[in-house]
């Protein structure tokens, strides 16, 4: 490219990091330096942000950058001690958006996709047709690791690889963690880069090597300046936007052999590809991934792992559209399936989509399922989905601008297997952080104090997965209710790790199964101690408040009330040790003991420590097992699940559960639940037992979905569960789900005539400025175009006070950003539900938690300004005289959430440590 004569010339970079050096010897055209923290200076005294740049734009011939040529401004969010405040990178995206950046590289991230005035921040930036790159995180090898923003859909976020086309050990893994309780995460990260060793600049001049994924994210945000210096200037920025820029390094990138979809994402980018994607590209609609091929592993993992048949949970694949015709658009109609094969029209194929495709992109998810005649079928099913994606007319066109997507759908259909080897997995009841203090499971984790990779089968769990699989296991995923599937056809339910509430009616439902269906239910519970939990507490520095857990490793007192129908329940011990059972000798970090088990049934003791409060050993239940009416139905209760998960296992323990599942399933005599485990008539309760009881000093209706929604199956159930019409306008129903030929799913959604456009923004939408037009792009006019459709003051609607006020003083090329930042703000009420259905792709219909206790909060709970979607600098210019009034206050009330990257918890970071 190079060779060429492309070089990243006339394109503008921003980088977002630790500042450079006035002069750095190895920048050409270092544009603008802004200082946006408390730190006296512009310049890096770390060596992060000096790195990252020369990765970019370096024209030292011994470390050269990706583009040399390239235009350079650097807004130092990062002291010297890699300290951070939320406050300081709105202050700089507000700065970046009138300085005419057209890029911006971070280096950063971190697990809080609930930082709603952070990630409100970003979608403004790139609704503005500015292209972000980050990295995923370096979290890795563990699953369910993906750092935001990199996660987001309408960022580019970047994993890494070594030299020899590995992936890099610390880079995180998918998928994404939004979705779940109802739904299944989206495909992350969208490429990867070299992450290893690679080459870059030092603080004052000279090279050194560096490795983590906030090195691939600038090798991939250089390739993407030398890639737009190579569109014609004439249209480059008509052409390019966050889409257009993503399809390119999608499209072209080299998949990796070795690697699943969610370890590597389209995989490592190739330069000369998506240039030759870029050369004459006209903008249009695609999807990633471009094709469901559930018969391509291992890149299709876990999917490709288990053939499809009747009966079972639908597998849900959570695509994302990419719509580079405008920064909004929506689906003209609902998406059509048509089978091509015989095996094609036993497939059923149940759609969710995004009202309003913003800022670029929206989510399509998938409910696969076989049709109940297909019972008896072995093959192939193949068929294309198709939609079109719609966008206001760009500058200079009458019409709307249309892009038809066709999706190819292949998968593997057997019959259903047997009862006995179907195995039900309840992830309903998981919470994660975010929203709250969801505490580690293992105690003695002290770096990672928070739960947040997801528990799902196919992250932190997927150890397990592939264990069932091996063992001849069918493993299907229950994201709805326990009132929301068919017990006769499962042999068990496994509950893991939850930390939800159970509805009354699930109670009652699962004690008629286990006695009248014979269906086996295995709890693997966790610690939950109120002392301990009260000995937790810590003040937060990134929110100025004191964080206590929710919960403790699991809801105990939850699933004491599960359990109570059959006279089992758990302890407030806190166990931690080694024992041997069945000739296996399965550890215990910081795990529930059994207190209770009814006549007749059967409990495993163990000498081991119990760390609640104090230290002291003695002999405690860790395994019990109780048949359950004549039907052959058992329950049984294990109080530790670090074993079975893969995120800081100790050791694994996929063998004793194997054992527990021949014992309750097959009835097989292997050391389970024996003569020597056996309760008389008059059962067991602990000496001095203490039944954990729910805390009264926390809200857990701010975390639980259960507590803030009312009970119904979702598209994530079986089919028959679910109401008749869809629970949302864009979504189709299980409506000719049991009809034979049918292929197109009903919908109650009517398509938008082709002769207009209509466009709802979500409530969440910020504002578009008029800063996009000085680039000559589309953007601002199809804001203006899908603003004037959707109306004023939406973001008001659901409670919430979201502002974009403008940064207009135009800085010299040194800026100290405090006073020049003080028109930056973006506010969000405690307690709002943030991130719902239309921005992320909630597969399966809901929006996440609300956020964490103690969200920003602007000065008396509303914002001052709000510009609207057309607003350009000179009404920003107005409200800066108002806006300096207010210095003081605003920046002592955003700077109340720091970023500190040296704390474990709530980082938005490993920046300078990615």
């Amino acid at each position: 490219i190079w060779k060429q004569g492309f070089s990243g010339k006339g394109v503008k970079v921003g980088v977002f990091d630790t500042g450079i050096a006035e002069n750095h010897p190895h920048i050409r055209n270092i544009r603008e330096r802004s200082n946006w923290t408390h730190q006296n200076s512009l310049s890096d005294g770390l060596g992060h942000g000096s790195f990252v740049a020369g990765v970019i734009g370096s024209q030292d011939g011994s470390c050269p950058g990706f583009a040399p040529d390239v235009e350079l401004h650097t807004f130092k969010v990062f002291t010297d001690d890699q300290v951070s405040f939320t406050s300081w990178f709105l202050d700089a995206f507000n700065y970046a958006l009138i300085s005419g950046v057209q890029i911006i590289n971070l280096s950063i991230g971190g697990p809080d996709f609930l930082d709603q005035p952070f990630v409100d921040k970003v979608l403004e930036i790139t609704s503005n047709g500015i292209i972000m790159i980050s990295a995923i995180g370096n979290d890795g090898p563990l699953y369910g690791t993906l750092n935001n923003p990199a996660d987001q859909m309408d960022v580019i976020g970047v994993g890494g690889i070594d030299d020899h086309n590995n992936i890099a050990s610390f880079s995180s893994r998918g998928m994404t963690t939004w979705e779940l309780t109802v739904g299944s995460g989206r495909v992350k990260p969208d490429v990867m880069a070299y992450s290893k060793d690679v080459t870059g600049s030092k603080i004052g001049g000279g090279c050194r090597t560096l490795s983590g994924t906030s090195v691939a994210s600038p090798v991939v945000a250089g390739a993407v300046c030398l890639l737009a210096s190579t569109v014609p200037e004439a249209v480059r920025w008509s052409v390019l936007n966050p889409a257009s820029m993503k399809q390119a390094l999608v499209e072209g990138a080299d998949r990796l052999p070795s690697l699943n979809i969610y370890e590597q994402g389209a995989g490592r980018i190739n330069l000369a590809a998506s240039m030759a994607v870029l050369k004459g590209y006209q903008p249009r609609a695609s999807i990633i991934p471009a094709k469901i091929d559930l018969q391509d592993c291992p890149y299709m993992w876990p999917y490709c792992r288990q053939a499809m048949y009747a009966g079972a949970m639908p597998v849900i694949i959570n695509a994302t559209i990419l719509n580079a015709m405008g920064v909004a658009g929506n689906l003209e109609g609902p998406p059509v399936f048509t089978a091509s094969d015989v095996g094609g029209k036993l497939l059923h194929i149940q759609f969710e989509w995004s009202e309003t495709l913003w800022p670029w992109s929206g989510y399509l998810a998938l409910y696969l399922r076989v049709r109940p005649h297909g019972a008896t079928f072995t093959g192939t099913a193949s068929g294309n989905v198709e939609f079109t994606v719609v966008s206001p007319p760009a500058p200079g066109e009458t019409q709307p601008r249309k892009s038809t997507v066709v999706l190819p759908v292949r998968v593997r259909i057997q019959p259903p297997p047997p009862r006995q080897k179907r195995i039900l997995w309840d992830q309903f009841h998981s919470i994660k952080y975010p929203p709250g203090y969801m505490p580690r499971d293992n105690l003695d984790i002290k770096h990672d104090i928070l739960d947040w990779h997801g528990d799902h089968l196919y992250t932190n769990y997927h150890g397990l997965f592939n264990f069932l699989r091996d063992k001849d296991y069918y493993v299907e995923v229950l994201s709805s209710p326990l009132t929301c599937f068919d017990a006769t056809q499962y042999a068990a339910l496994l509950i893991v790790d939850s930390e939800d509430e159970f509805y009354s009616q699930e109670v009652s439902k699962l004690a008629a199964d286990v006695k009248e269906q014979g269906l086996n239910v295995v709890v693997i519970a966790e610690w939950y101690h109120v002392e301990s939990m009260l000995s937790m507490k810590f003040f937060d520095d990134n929110t100025r408040s004191w964080w206590t857990p929710a919960t403790g490793g699991a809801n105990v007192p939850a699933l004491n009330d599960l359990l109570a129908p059959y006279g089992v329940a758990l302890g407030d011990a806190v166990l931690a040790g080694s024992f041997s059972i069945a000739g296996m000798k399965v550890q215990m970090n910081h795990g529930a003991d059994v207190a209770r088990m009814p006549p007749n049934s059967f409990l495993h003791k163990a000498t081991i420590n119990s760390m609640a409060g104090k230290t002291v050993a003695g002999t405690h239940g860790v395994l019990g097992v109780a048949p359950v009416g004549s039907k052959g139905g058992h329950v049984a209760v294990y109080g530790d699940s670090n074993c079975l998960d893969s995120s800081h296992q100790h050791s694994p323990c996929y063998e004793f559960l194997a054992r527990i599942l021949e014992r309750v399933i097959q009835g097989k005599d292997n050391g389970i639940a024996g003569k020597d485990a056996e309760v008389g008539s008059g059962g067991y309760t602990r000496a001095n037992t203490r039944v954990p009881e729910r805390r009264t000093d926390i809200t857990f209706s701010d975390y639980s979905w259960v507590l803030r929604h009312d009970l119904k199956c979702y598209p994530s159930g079986m089919c028959q569960y679910q109401p008749a019409t869809p629970h949302t306008p864009t979504a189709t129903t299980c409506g000719d789900f049991t009809a034979a030929g049918k292929e197109t799913p009903t919908s109650t959604r009517n398509p938008q005539p082709s002769t207009s456009v209509s466009i709802t923004y979500p409530a969440r939408s910020l504002s578009v400025s008029e800063s996009s037009a000085t680039r000559g792009s589309a953007v601002a006019a199809n804001a203006k175009a899908a603003a004037a459709a959707a109306g004023a003051g939406t973001a008001a609607s659901q409670g919430q006070q979201a502002s974009s006020t403008q940064n207009t003083q135009q800085a010299a090329t040194t800026t100290q950003g405090s006073v020049a930042s003080a028109g930056s703000s973006v506010g969000a009420k405690a307690g709002s539900t943030t991130q719902g259905s239309s921005t992320q792709g909630i597969a399966g219909g809901g929006s996440a938690a609300p956020s964490a206790p103690t969200v920003f909060k602007l000065v008396n709970g509303v914002s001052p300004f709000r510009l609207g979607l057309s607003m350009g600098h000179v009404v920003g210019a107005v409200c800066a005289v108002a806006v300096l009034t207010m210095v003081v206050i605003w920046q002592t009330r955003w700077r109340s959430r720091r970023r500190d990257l040296s704390s474990g918890n709530m980082r938005r970071a490993g920046s300078v440590g990615l």
